[in-house]
């Protein structure tokens, strides 16, 4: 058995080692799905989802900010103007089969049937999270999460709205309905609506005065990429909805007699089937390369700059959800609201239906279920949700997904077909991976000729060998896998396969080290790597640099141009101007935006070196945290544990990367590049101003609500005066301080290992002189 990591007993090497590696593959395949580039199906990703979702529960220290149980979907592409969502465009929980179905309905009505929670009984500890049964539905705590995405715990128990639209405390809700609220179940959820999960890219349109001013797709959720150039082409969104009322409205009819003065709904853009086969016969004509997909096709339909291009692709759209409406009717239940929403003109799927039951619900979606490719569209499941609006707000939501719906998802499609041979392909990162060579198979609405084996235990698993008769699953819209091979048609003779010894790039040794499921090649010098790690940095979310994709970055670093980044800023310009398909305007161009990418903030700089455990998220704070990269250098594995949200496993991660004398290097060639190697000044810093350093080498922890700050205002406030805010308490803190509602777990923690506790006039004036009163 594993050694425990750190003080945890419960937290083992193995568990970290994993929860690590999930939350790196789960970013990654996120990304690429929301970028409409999906690689896994959408059961493996939920399968590894649930499997986090288990070990972050298990053990709440592995949770940090940019983890995906803590994020809706993916960031926002920069190449649009991003829209800020209101409210959130939040995902669903799944339910894989009628089990989950009935269990979600359980937890909906012990939830409406239990009591009231009062703020002593949502003073949730460690140990009541990590009690809580199911890991999909446990409380975060505040400590461990992200504050603008967990769940309201102890310190907003008192200021937030949740006395009646809160889950109970884990105790009444393992507890389940008693007999002196029995009644109050069998009443609980009246009605349900169940609507098709169609398999498009979701979208809000906003409507000012009836006319359509907005469209946006969700990115992450509270923050999507304005698409309204390629949405107007859409002729199922109107552009100016209709007036509801028929011209002699009836004395009780609900419906305004005109569209209000704003309105927000949101909806999927979707790619017919037979329109598919068009645009995919059109791309033959030209010589073009067809789409793998409805989905993928509809997603880069709509990311088009040129709105022509999207308007002759024939993209369609449903209209499933009101967000907001002023001015509006006060609607009782969902279904109610998508008639009103119907007759101002919006599409809405003449499937959905409103059911009484839940054994109605099940009939219902096991029908759907039969005629999943009976439609001129492609839909993976069917949407159940409490139909009753005022139920919904009881219910509410937790960090990712309202409890009021549930996504019930259609199991995966299966073939059989011929495994001709595995090969090994080697990632930006240096990992080894295993895939199938298949006999063409049609499986899924594709044509499959690849499948992931994943790694090599996993082949050695599953004991599939070239010459088998596989079963190949693909579930959703990606790159489908190798379940398992058909025993009784393996020929005689086979033997298992072996995991090449070799890299078949740079011909390197590969290495697998201990405890770990991937094989690397460790060969910095790795052409793929090369190329990866370039690409990586000249992305639009890293240091943005136009005018290089992949295809010019093979050129260069193959011709001798290009050997690692720094290479970057000491490119021939000349030779480059002589190259097939450049030109002076081409190169100066891209001069321009190398040299524009040295003044790219610190965070930047930070995410684009790809420094394992450094997403977005976490660059931004790495770069509050220390404010110059020299800081960062010199910084223990201890200091870096303090900043919020790292802790130990990040921490030691990101002192291995920086020790390294190959990366250091980089750094240094770097720099006497020019690029800039500090943070964005803090939000409160004055302009030209640096602010005294009063707080150098303090650690401040702030927790409740002050009167004079933000809660992310005090924080900047610390870190412009050079201390550092980590969101828990230590032995190494300098002080905490306490506002409204601050968490009790902070103050015990606080009190129990001998830090100061100081009110907001302390903290003024702490941050004024540097000293405690």
């Amino acid at each position: 058995m594993a050694e425990p990591v750190g003080a945890d007993a419960g937290t083992t090497i193995d568990s970290a080692a994993r929860a690590r590696q999930l939350q790196a593959v789960l970013n990654h395949h996120s990304a690429l799905y929301y970028s409409g580039k999906p690689e896994i199906p959408d059961a493996d990703f939920d399968e590894l989802l649930r499997e986090l979702q288990a070990l972050e529960s298990q053990h709440p220290e592995l949770v940090h900010p940019d983890s995906p149980t803590q994020r809706v979907g993916a960031p926002p592409d920069t190449a649009f103007a991003p829209v800020r969502h209101e409210p959130p465009m939040m995902s669903l929980h799944n339910a894989l089969d009628l089990g989950e179905l009935r269990a979600w309905n359980e937890r909906v009505h012990r939830a409406l049937g239990a009591s009231k929670p009062t703020v002593q009984q949502a003073e949730l500890t460690l140990e009541d999270a990590v009690a809580e049964p199911t890991g999909e539905q446990a409380l975060p705590v505040l400590e461990d999460v992200a504050a603008e995405q967990a769940l309201p715990v102890l310190e907003d128990a008192a200021t937030e709205p949740t006395g009646e639209q809160a889950l109970p405390t884990l105790e009444a809700s393992a507890a389940g309905p008693t007999l002196e609220n029995v009644a109050a179940v069998e009443q609980a959820v009246p009605a349900y609506s169940v609507e098709l999960k169609f398999d498009g890219l979701a979208i809000s349109v906003r409507y000012e005065d009836g006319v359509m001013v907005r469209a946006a797709t969700r990115g992450d959720g509270r923050t999507g990429e304005d698409v309204t150039h390629s949405v107007r082409t859409i002729v199922d969104v109107p552009v100016r909805l209709k007036d509801p009322a028929p011209d002699d409205p009836a004395p009780d009819d609900p419906f305004p007699d005109r569209a209000p003065a704003v309105l927000e709904v949101r909806g999927e853009v979707i790619l017919y089937l037979s329109t598919f086969e068009r645009l995919n016969a059109r791309q033959a004509e030209r010589g073009e390369k067809a789409y793998v997909n409805p989905r993928n096709a509809a997603a880069g339909s709509l990311r088009q700059k040129d709105a022509r291009v999207t308007a002759e692709r024939g993209l369609s759209f449903w209209c499933y959800q009101l967000a907001y409406a002023e001015g509006g009717p006060d609607f009782s239940s969902h279904m109610e609201s998508l008639k009103w929403l119907e007759s101002l003109g919006l599409p809405v799927n003449q499937y959905s239906a409103r059911l009484d039951d839940l054994a109605s619900v099940e009939a219902h979606v096991t029908d759907f279920e039969r005629r999943r490719h009976d439609l001129d569209y492609e839909f993976d499941g069917l949407v159940v949700k409490v139909d009753d609006l005022g139920l919904q707000a009881r219910l509410g939501v937790d960090a990712k997904a309202p409890r009021w719906a549930v996504a019930y998802k259609f199991p995966p499609e299966e073939r059989t077909t011929r495994l001709l041979d595995i090969d090994v392909s080697i990632g930006p990162s240096g990992q080894a991976t295993p895939f199938a060579r298949l006999e063409p198979v049609f499986v899924g609405g594709v044509t499959v000729a690849t499948a992931t084996l994943h790694n090599e235990d996993q082949v050695a698993a599953k004991d599939v060998r070239p010459g088998d008769t596989v079963i190949v699953r693909r579930a959703g819209e990606v790159i489908p896998e190798v379940v398992g091979p058909v025993l009784s048609e393996r020929p005689e003779g086979s033997e298992p396969w072996s995991f090449p010894p070799n890299c078949p790039i740079c011909k390197e040794k590969l290495q697998r080290a201990e405890g770990m499921s991937a094989t690397q090649c460790v060969n910095y010098r790795c052409p793929r790597q090369i190329r990866g790690r370039i690409e990586h940095f000249v992305g639009r979310a890293a240091m943005d640099i136009e005018f290089l994709g992949e295809r010019n970055i093979d050129r260069f670093v193959t011709e001798g141009l290009l050997g690692d980044v720094v290479g970057l800023y000491d490119l021939d310009f000349e030779r480059i101007e002589q190259m097939e398909g450049f030109g002076q305007i081409s190169v100066n161009n891209l001069r321009k935006s190398i040299e524009a990418s040295k003044q790219q903030p610190l965070s930047r700089l930070l995410f684009a070196l790809s420094i394992p455990e450094i997403g977005q998220v976490n660059a931004r704070v790495l770069a509050a945290a220390f404010g110059h990269i020299d800081a960062i250098l010199d910084a223990s594995e201890e200091a870096l544990a303090e900043v919020e949200g790292f802790g130990p496993i990040i921490a030691a991660s990101v002192r291995a990367w920086f020790d390294n004398p190959d990366n250091r290097e980089l750094i240094k060639g770097l720099r006497e590049s020019g690029l800039r190697m500090e943070a964005e000044a803090p939000a409160d810093a004055t302009a030209g101003e640096a602010l005294p350093q009063t707080l150098a080498g303090m650690s401040v922890v702030v927790s409740g609500t002050l009167e004079g700050f933000s809660r992310d205002g005090a924080r900047q406030a610390i870190l412009a005066r050079g201390g550092s805010s980590p969101g828990s308490v230590s032995g190494r803190t300098t002080a905490l301080v306490v506002g409204a509602d601050a968490g009790a777990s902070k103050l015990r923690k606080a009190e129990s290992s001998g830090v100061p506790v100081i009110d907001e006039t302390d903290f003024q004036m702490l941050l004024e002189t540097g000293e405690l009163p």
